[in-house]
């Protein structure tokens, strides 16, 4: 992710990269699934490896995120405890928000309202 934004596209899930200050944004929109989630791992990797103090995945185009995406983000959370950083999410619709609700990912991410709040550092949703 370089400082003008990378971004990953299969037609049903893209991926875009920002950095905003110090803090590393990754803007996810479409359906994040087995099939599609190899670009969010190749993003999350890429933001890990330069070190931020925090990445946020912003939610707000998600419609939809099935195991396989939940765990690429949750191993990436642990990638980047081990860097130093922390994996943040904001913006969860309600088909994400559920899914985060159900297997308690919601109390192992921070969670934001919104892409605003996490990016003042307010406190999570």
């Amino acid at each position: 992710m370089d400082s003008a934004g990378a971004g990953a596209s299969d037609g049903r899930f893209s991926v875009t990269g920002e950095w905003r200050g110090e803090v590393a944004v990754l803007a996810l929109s479409g359906e994040l699934d087995h099939d599609t989630a190899e670009p969010l791992r190749e993003a999350l990797a890429e933001a890990v490896a330069q070190r931020p103090a925090r990445i946020v995945v912003d939610c707000g185009e998600l419609g939809f995120c099935d195991s396989t995406g939940l765990n690429v983000l949750l191993h990436a959370r642990l990638e980047a405890q081990e860097a130093g950083c922390t994996v943040e999410v904001a913006a969860l619709r309600q088909p994400v928000a559920r899914m985060f609700e159900i297997t308690g990912a919601h109390g192992v991410f921070r969670v934001h309202a919104d892409l605003d709040a996490a990016l003042a550092g307010g406190h999570p949703a």
